[in-house]
């Protein structure tokens, strides 16, 4: 979807970011201020096999211990109840299984008579009903006065009894908390129990129910499981997701029941509807699954069983086809109304017909902790690798018909639900003293406390447990990647890195890797020497560095040195460091400002002389009360260049012009860099010519490389580094260096040759972005477009240098003023590094193998970039050369060697320790979606340089089958082969990963332009893992009530979650969009928009009206914190329903079927599902 029209149907790609903090420095004689003392230390840091921990989950609800009547319309949840249901309440009417099906843990019949052959028994007594609750062994024979066979809850106690005698009951254990990354099970939590919602439907109390329904099975029935074994050798379980999709042909119509369910049989989630039998040749029926925890996943709100089935409105009404294995469907009459779903997979299975009544629901009893499985027919017994047990549970389901998807997602609510679920978990600060510890998420608040590895706000990795050989990394195909953030600005609350001096030896290294001093050095032989922890080489101690150690083998002053205690600090270079053995001289800033026919019409060239006589005060500098020492020019152009002599001495500026652009060159030395408190008056006498010189130009023609050719001989001349801001509107078709033609082709696209729109028309900016990175010249890009300019081109140079691109297509003063000044003044204001090389080393056996971002490399090793600013992320993939070692773990330390804005040259240094593993089973439990995500996209988005945009699709698509399919053969327990059944961290790569394959880039709207993809591809080049979670996946929150201090709670970014009586904020990092309902509520519309009728909204406004009530207030501060976070300024646009505009909304509403040919979330589990068979068959 084109956002890129004209105002006000669309907002153009691009946007900023308040100030940043000043970094404290530490004094340079060796002591340190008072906050960095008192360091505890990264004692437990560094030492071999640490185990990595997390903050307990807190999804689970703990028991309650008042039996409360179950609802079959609220939230599920396990009321803990000691004994047999009340004698008041009936036993629950389900329908038995098939026999000839195979048992499935998860599913269930509730739906009346089933096509398939059953065996049934005589119904039990009530009593027998009680006895049966109270715990039974299951095993063949005929059935007992007990009644048909009941399956009890699991007990860690092993079967003593006859199959058919009657067993005590075991002793309910205390329901689990989940366990956590380390083996130490943290403190409980409890959390109250959620309120009851009926959706428009009578109470139970007042639902009626079908009393009728088949008998249950007979205890000769094959579906009963064999008595469990006894227990074996413990093992930790990692969580797991299960989605069971059984496409089959069921009667006249085709069902897909989806299921995220526990592997145990004791706590299920249902879903209303039919059961699905598993195709044929899938897995043997095995026995209910111990589960490690009681419910550890909320469970899914059952939608109203007599609610009729709805087609989902919007992009989603006709979904995709299913999988090839799918049978045709044909229409039928609707299925039967489904009874009352039962409490138990045991009641599920084996209870017998009767009247039907609010039950209580039992708790699930965890079995012990040795408690495995029984031998599954031609597998091994126990779990795979002993060390996965059942995880949590959770369900939905989707039924297919007549081409219609009418989706019960029954609140599938993952994406929500993670993510709030790690908030709740986060109430303490992160530490990073702990090796291959995984941070919380990026959409979580959190607090960073450096105890030695680098925060995550500088480093995030893909995995915190990575493989010890290549053999293992090659097999599970999960990228060993980090996304590395050098100059990110940290919140107030966290200290900047300290800055340490050694003096003229400068910093302490490594004889043999040249890795600089870090908290993974081992002093030895008294702590006159070291032993590197990369490259395992010993280095002499030199004497003024020299100190004793202490009892433990660490030196005394350990904690007053950030190079030995902390993750993250800087090193003061010494002039060994700098360019040809010189200081660096101070940088210097230079406009460029096209002032053709479109930049003088537009009122670009008005607004940008007007704001920069403002904006000179606020150059960046190291010291807040002290001047800036960056020094400005003026040029401005369109088929010539016009350079300005601002020097303070002279009364007026004086402009000299170069009309031989072929061999550009610059006229005048002294005068045209200047200190901007030196000649202020004669700059600003100049900007407020410039827009009278040019308003009556009729020049509409531009050049573009002698421009930035200019810059570079201006800074050449100086002798130092420094940036460039062009402003430019058009196409460079001018006779000049660099000229372009239009070469935007629709018919290209899905070709083969669509690749070559991507990459630059002309050779000539390619080596005009090597001369500038040797300079140090880096290149901020603005445009003001009104058609194509060819930004796979334009944009080389930027991109190389480490610079940024700005686009604002059909600018308008009026509309699009606010964005662009803000987007220039954070440009202008932000930190940021100078000639900058950063180098990633890493202990023996990984080694950095590919780098993306925004940047230049002339070697396979060094990362150049003229400029770095605070928010550029470079992503690095890592490959194995040799074996990694468990005890040692894997370390990595990027160092960025820059020039400060105010001319010192520096070292950054970041460290990261991740542990090492020989099981697959601990990489799928500690890796991080959001960043895998990163990884993907950024590698995705670079190979349409050289493929068709069709095989990188498949491409991610395969390797993240690969991925979730080697997890379900080496790590899952044994299930039926119609389940997808997904790693705990990565329950959310399907839905992500679906998003990146829908984005503009890889499957573009009709009317979206070559020139918005290609700016796309290099913006997200250069995004964090932050900016690239909410640009894939955006935050869609609902207004209609906000409170002080915190974010309502998020929805699903679907259109049936959109209510026609409700106002919703959706953010995407690039937009902000207010979608308001047409039924939305008065007082809502009053306090936001100061008018009660729907009809007087204005939907080009792009400012909320500062209204004098505190929801508007407190609306307007979202907004404003929202812009905060990012690195550009959002844009509101206002989205009444049914407008037009109303399109660009539901582009972003990434579980929907897009209208681009994107899959739906749940069309795209149904492939995904698909693949991961087709790669274990």
């Amino acid at each position: 979807m084109n956002v890129n029209q004209h105002t006000p149907m669309a907002s153009p790609y691009g946007q900023p970011q308040p100030g940043y903090g000043q970094p404290t420095y530490a004094p340079l004689d060796g002591g340190y201020p008072a906050p960095y003392a008192p360091y505890n230390g990264p004692a437990s840091a560094y030492q071999p096999g640490a185990s990595a921990t997390r903050p307990p989950d807190l999804r689970t609800p703990h028991p309650v211990s008042a039996p409360q009547p179950y609802n079959q319309y609220s939230p599920v949840r396990w009321d803990m109840q000691n004994g047999p249901p009340p004698m008041t309440q009936a036993p629950p009417s389900v329908t038995a299984p098939a026999v000839s099906q195979p048992y499935n843990q998860g599913a269930m019949n509730l739906s009346g008579p089933h096509p398939y052959p059953q065996h049934y028994g005589p119904p039990p007594t009530m009593q027998q009903v009680t006895n049966q609750m109270t715990g039974m062994q299951i095993g063949s024979g005929p059935p007992t006065p007990a009644g048909p066979g009941y399956a009890p809850h699991h007990s860690s106690q092993p079967p003593v009894a006859p199959p058919t005698q009657l067993l005590p009951r075991p002793p309910t254990p205390k329901p689990r908390l989940p366990r956590s990354r380390s083996d130490t099970p943290p403190p409980p939590y409890q959390r109250p129990a959620p309120p009851q919602q009926y959706y428009g439907a009578p109470p139970p109390s007042q639902q009626p129910f079908n009393s009728s329904g088949p008998l249950p099975l007979s205890r000769s029935s094959p579906l009963l499981p064999p008595p469990l074994p006894p227990p074996s050798s413990p093992s930790p379980p990692p969580p797991t997701r299960v989605l069971c999709l059984h496409p089959v042909k069921l009667r006249p119509r085709l069902q897909v029941q989806v299921q995220v369910g526990s592997r145990s049989g004791s706590a299920p989630a249902f879903a209303p509807g039919r059961l699905l039998p598993p195709p044929q040749g899938s897995f043997p029926p095995r026995a209910p699954l111990p589960s490690s925890q009681a419910g550890s996943f909320p469970l899914p709100d059952p939608l109203p069983r007599s609610a009729p089935l709805r087609p989902v409105p919007g992009p989603d009404a006709t979904s995709a086809p299913l999988p090839a294995q799918t049978a045709p469907y044909h229409a039928g009459p609707p299925p039967p109304r489904a009874q009352m779903p039962p409490t138990s997979m045991a009641q599920a299975n084996h209870l017998p017909p009767g009247p039907q009544a609010p039950q209580v629901l039992q708790p699930p009893r965890s079995p012990g902790p040795l408690q495995q499985p029984p031998p599954q027919p031609g597998m091994p017994a126990g779990y795979p690798h002993n060390d996965f047990t059942p995880g949590d549970e959770f369900s939905w389901r989707v039924i297919k018909e007549n081409k219609q998807t009418s989706s019960y997602f029954l609140s599938l609510s993952f994406q929500i639900q993670v993510i709030e679920d790690d908030k709740a978990k986060c109430n303490e600060p992160f530490t990073t003293g702990v090796r291959g510890q995984a941070p919380p998420l990026v959409t979580t608040n959190f607090q960073v406390k450096d105890q030695g590895n680098a925060s995550p706000r500088f480093i995030r990795c893909t995995a915190y447990n990575m493989p010890c050989t290549a053999d293992m990394a090659k097999q599970s195909q999960v990228p060993l990647a980090a996304v590395i953030k050098p100059l990110a600005t940290l919140p107030p609350d966290e200290t900047p890195p300290y800055l340490v001096d050694h003096g003229e030896t400068g910093p302490i290294r490594c004889n043999r890797c040249k890795a600089y001093m870090c908290p993974y050095m081992q002093f030895i032989e008294g702590g006159r020497r070291f032993q590197c922890g990369f490259c395992s080489c010993v280095t002499e101690v030199p004497p003024h560095y020299f100190q004793h150690l202490d009892h433990t083998g660490k030196r005394v002053d350990c904690y007053d040195r950030p190079e030995l205690s902390l993750g993250s600090y800087e090193f003061l270079a010494t002039v060994d460091y700098c360019k040809n053995n010189k200081l660096p001289q101070p940088p210097a800033f230079i406009f460029l400002i096209d002032v053709s026919y479109n930049a003088v019409k537009s009122g670009m060239v008005s607004i940008v002389c007007q704001e920069l006589k403002t904006l000179l005060d606020y150059l960046p500098r190291e010291n807040p009360d002290m001047d800036s020492v960056v020094r400005v020019g003026f040029v401005t152009y369109n088929k010539v260049l016009h350079f300005y002599n601002v020097k303070g001495s002279l009364a007026q500026p004086q402009m000299l012009v170069v009309s031989d652009v072929s061999d550009m060159f610059v006229p005048l030395l002294d005068g045209f860099l200047v200190n901007v408190n030196d000649s202020r008056l004669v700059i600003e006498s100049l900007l407020d010519q410039i827009p009278e010189m040019f308003a009556d130009t009729r020049e509409t023609e531009t050049v573009f490389g002698p421009v930035i050719q200019a810059g570079l001989e201006a800074l050449k001349a100086a002798d130092c580094a420094g940036k460039l801001f062009v402003f430019h509107t058009s196409l460079p078709i001018a006779e000049a260096p660099g000229k372009l033609k239009n070469r935007e082709d629709k018919k290209l696209i899905g070709t083969d040759k669509e690749k070559s729109l991507f990459q630059p028309q002309a050779s000539f900016y390619n080596s005009l972005a090597k001369d500038c990175v040797a300079q140090g010249c880096c290149v901020d890009l603005f445009l003001f477009p009104n058609q194509y300019v060819d930004v796979a081109t334009l944009g080389v140079v930027p991109v190389s240098t480490g610079g940024s691109v700005y686009k604002y297509t059909y600018f308008q003063a009026q509309s699009d003023q606010e964005r662009f000044l803000n987007d220039l003044r954070r440009d202008i204001q932000k930190p940021v590094g100078f000639d900058a090389v950063m180098r990633v080393r890493t202990s023996t056996g990984i080694r950095a193998t590919d780098f993306f971002g925004s940047f230049f490399m002339s070697n396979t090793t060094d990362v150049e970039l003229a400029g770095l600013d605070c928010d550029k992320a470079i992503t690095v993939e890592f490959k194995h050369d040799d074996k990694l070692s468990e005890e040692t773990g894997a370390l990595m330390q990027c160092a960025v060697l820059y020039t400060s804005c105010s001319g010192q040259r520096r070292l950054r240094i970041h460290n990261m320790a991740v542990n090492c593993c020989s099981q697959l089973a601990d990489l799928y439990r500690n890796c991080e979606t959001d960043t895998i995500i990163n990884f993907f996209s950024k590698y995705a988005f670079r190979g349409i340089l050289n493929n068709p945009t069709k095989a990188v699709r498949d491409t991610l698509v395969n390797q993240c089958a690969q991925i979730l399919a080697c997890y379900r053969k080496n790590c899952a327990s044994p299930s039926s082969a119609g389940q997808l059944i997904l790693p705990e961290c990565m329950k959310l790569l399907p839905v992500y990963l679906n998003c990146v394959l829908k984005s503009d880039v890889l499957l573009p709207g009709a009317d979206v332009s070559l020139d918005d993809r290609a700016y796309l591809r290099q913006l997200i080049s250069c995004m964090d893992v932050a900016e690239t979670h909410v640009f894939f996946y955006p935050r869609l929150l609902p207004l209609t009530k906000l409170e002080s201090g915190s974010l309502p709670v998020a929805v699903r970014d679907s259109e049936e979650r959109l209510s026609k009586g409700g106002v919703y904020l959706l953010e995407t990092g690039l937009h902000l969009f207010l979608w308001v309902g047409a039924s939305a509520q008065q007082e809502l519309l009053l306090n936001i928009f100061g008018t009660q009728s729907f009809s007087q909204i204005d939907p080009a406004t792009t400012s909320l009206p500062v209204l004098e009530n505190p929801f508007s207030q407190r609306l307007r501060e979202i907004i404003e914190s929202f812009r905060a976070q990012r690195s550009r300024y959002m844009k509101l646009m206002v989205v009444k329903q049914e407008d037009r505009a109303e399109l660009i909304f539901r582009h972003f509403l990434v579980e929907d079927k897009s209208a681009s040919g994107g899959a739906s979330y749940v069309d795209f589990l149904c492939h995904m599902h698909k693949e991961i068979r087709q790669l274990l068959s």
